[in-house]
């Protein structure tokens, strides 16, 4: 009876020793956080609104996850960072963005767009400038950035006024160097999207030529890294559900925006609105049937040099949420 007793004691403490051992291990897990890094862009509006109220922080604080936030000059090197394992999150990028991505093999997974907004980009000159139609520009200097949605903006205006982008001088500028370019008269035209078109679409001596309409549709992606995506799925849900609540809250509260992105943005409150009225920020979780316009935004590309292969679009992998996984977009 003695020794039953003593036997049972050994496994009630071997049963002890392994309880207290698991809870330590897992004690020692929930201390480490997981990292979040976020890339964006000035233009990345409702990444922005979540960094300024801190609700991406709080929403995600259930996961222990900690956020870091890595601003870029536009969306070609932010995903540059993405593809060297720089940041694990793209805030919104134009939809060219993504193709040049893939042209260079990075591992990202598409995970939500916003539905098309062609009027928050457009092309600018000066208002007593001679270009008053597409065709007009031909020989003329423009300011655009490169593999940004106004650089495809660009080739499909010059392609629907019979040009090529070889009839055009181009100079490849971040959004502030080309508007100072365009200010100091360096370019004839400026070709750049929201909020930077607001910011001069009501000077006096500024014409819009062309927006769009038309031309563009100008949907804006969210990308993730491959990586990350698999690794932490509900983290991806949370950034994904964040992002529409901010679009719908933005939509229902544009002058509480305005004022929450003016400090941030240095322009004024009626300025930012004005931009934001031309955004859909209608943010969805990306689908085949609303991919379409990328294959001809990459052929677009290719055809005029900037892509040293053929990007097949399709061949991208989206997010599918109910499964928690990655799939071809062509299935």
């Amino acid at each position: 009876m003695a020794s039953i007793t003593r036997r049972a004691f050994a496994r009630l403490a071997l049963a002890s020793l392994f309880a207290l051992t698991s809870a330590h291990s897992l004690a020692q897990a929930s201390a480490s956080p997981i990292a979040l890094r976020i890339g964006y862009q000035k233009s990345s509006t409702l990444i922005t609104l979540l960094k300024a109220r801190g609700s991406l922080e709080k929403a995600l604080a259930p996961l222990n996850v900690r956020v870091t936030w890595n601003e870029f000059t536009s969306g070609l090197p932010l995903t540059e960072a993405l593809n060297v394992d720089a940041v694990d999150f793209s805030a919104d990028v134009a939809d060219t963005v993504p193709i040049f991505a893939q042209a260079a093999h990075a591992r990202f997974v598409y995970v939500a767009q916003e539905a098309p907004s062609p009027g928050a980009q457009a092309i600018i000159v000066r208002k007593d400038s001679p270009p008053k139609t597409l065709a007009d520009l031909k020989g003329k200097r423009i300011a655009v950035t490169k593999a940004a949605g106004s650089h495809y903006l660009l080739l499909a205006a010059l392609n629907k006024a019979g040009l090529a982008a070889t009839d055009v001088k181009i100079s490849y500028l971040t959004p502030a160097d080309g508007r100072a370019a365009f200010e100091r008269g360096s370019v004839d035209a400026w070709i750049t999207w929201d909020p930077y078109v607001a910011s001069v679409d009501k000077n006096a001596d500024v014409r819009i030529l062309a927006n769009g309409n038309g031309l563009a549709s100008y949907q804006r992606y969210y990308l993730a890294s491959r990586t990350f995506a698999d690794a932490h799925p509900d983290v991806v849900q949370v950034v994904f559900d964040q992002l529409k609540e901010a679009g719908e809250w933005l939509r229902a509260h544009p002058d509480d925006a305005a004022r929450t992105l003016a400090p941030v943005w240095g322009l004024d409150a009626a300025t930012i609105e004005r931009a934001n009225a031309r955004r859909s920020y209608q943010v969805r979780a990306v689908a085949a049937q609303n991919f379409g316009e990328q294959q001809i935004i990459a052929d677009t590309f290719y055809k005029n040099g900037l892509l040293p292969a053929r990007v097949e679009t399709n061949q991208a992998q989206l997010w599918d949420f109910a499964a928690k996984r990655a799939q071809t977009i062509g299935g």
